[in-house]
């Protein structure tokens, strides 16, 4: 009986001791030793390289003054485009300061309408048109700069006109019927002493290919044409000559420092208090495009094919004649401010009903 007990004894001893054990088992597996369970844990994340930090703050900070923009740009088709062809080209490259869209126009129209719905940020565009929009938009327009001055001028088929005087009961074709052809030459005229009513004979074509003809089929015709029209008749047809250039006639009567100014650069003023430094920017890049279109003539004439503007052939030979510049600053608002009041003495709806005021201007 006594050898049944311990029997017995021994088995459920035995039987405990394999469950204690199988319970420790259990609990080492479900909660592991706290030096495991850290070694579980994740390692530390690297902290991000310097160009990583700058990639996320440039996505995070768009305004970032060294990150690029996006300006869109309108011109109108010819002289007032020839300017920035350098700058198209470099950004076609993508070595401007900025990321720049061209537009350029064949209708002044169509700039307009755009800076007006703010579908163009900067523009160039005629003189008496850039003051039209600042009165028709009450100030949000601001002109930066003169990018063309003169391009217009007298031809003829003959050798009569020597003088402005010349022109006194001489019939004289022209296009630009209320703009500026038409006021500039009146300003011109009455100048001299000749009233355009009385004294000349003007008639007005809708397109210069009106007047290239007319210079063609006679051997006295007398004519206004802005470049680079003149230069396409004078390849097509060699009896015409330049008889006057319209700036230098207007300077030598001018007492008021004004100009024959054609075209000029705008920017919508609240893109330029948004983003000045990119707009100087680009002024400085203009700068330097017009400066290389007036010394690297050929390179710069086969730009200007290249964009669309005109043919080289024609460009070549026009630059030099189109007075392309980039005059800014306290110059620039004396050339326009006298054109301006020339244009709005004959005609005030030529600017826009009034004289814009000196907000008009930006004087960096």
């Amino acid at each position: 009986m006594k050898k049944l007990n311990v029997l017995l004894l021994l088995t459920l001893s035995l039987f405990l001791l394999t469950g204690c054990n199988k319970k420790a088992t259990e609990e080492s597996t479900v909660n592991p030793t706290p030096e495991v369970a850290q070694a579980a844990q994740p390692t530390d994340i690297p902290a991000p390289t310097e160009s990583a930090n700058e990639d996320t703050q440039e996505d995070l900070n768009p305004a970032d003054p060294t990150q690029k923009i996006d300006i869109r740009i309108a011109a109108l088709k010819g002289p007032t485009a020839i300017g920035m062809v350098q700058v198209m080209d470099n950004a076609a490259k993508e070595e401007t300061a900025n990321n720049y869209t061209f537009t350029i126009a064949g209708a002044a129209d169509e700039i307009s309408a755009g800076l007006i719905k703010g579908d163009f940020d900067i523009a160039a565009l005629p003189c008496n048109l850039a003051s039209v929009l600042y009165n028709k938009t009450e100030g949000k327009l601001v002109m930066a700069g003169i990018n063309t001055l003169n391009v217009l001028y007298i031809v003829e088929t003959g050798n009569s006109i020597q003088t402005v005087e010349d022109l006194k009961g001489k019939t004289i074709y022209s296009t630009g019927f209320g703009t500026t052809p038409q006021y500039t030459l009146n300003y011109l005229l009455n100048a001299y002493g000749i009233d355009p009513e009385k004294d000349v004979t003007i008639e007005y074509k809708t397109e210069a290919t009106e007047v290239a003809a007319l210079l063609s089929e006679a051997t006295d015709a007398i004519a206004l044409l802005p470049q680079p029209f003149v230069t396409t008749v004078m390849m097509n047809n060699d009896k015409v000559r330049v008889a006057l250039d319209v700036a230098k006639e207007w300077d030598a009567v001018s007492t008021d420092g004004s100009s024959v100014v054609t075209g000029v650069v705008v920017v919508r003023k609240e893109f330029l208090e948004n983003n000045g430094e990119a707009f100087d920017a680009f002024l400085s890049e203009y700068a330097a495009s017009a400066s290389y279109v007036n010394t690297e003539t050929e390179a710069a004439a086969m730009l200007v094919e290249q964009f669309d503007i005109v043919k080289a052939a024609v460009a070549k030979q026009a630059i030099p004649f189109c007075n392309i510049s980039l005059i800014q600053g306290d110059e620039m608002k004396e050339k326009v401010n006298g054109y301006l009041t020339a244009l709005y003495n004959q005609n005030p709806q030529a600017v826009g009903g009034k004289l814009p005021a000196d907000d008009f201007y930006y004087l960096p």
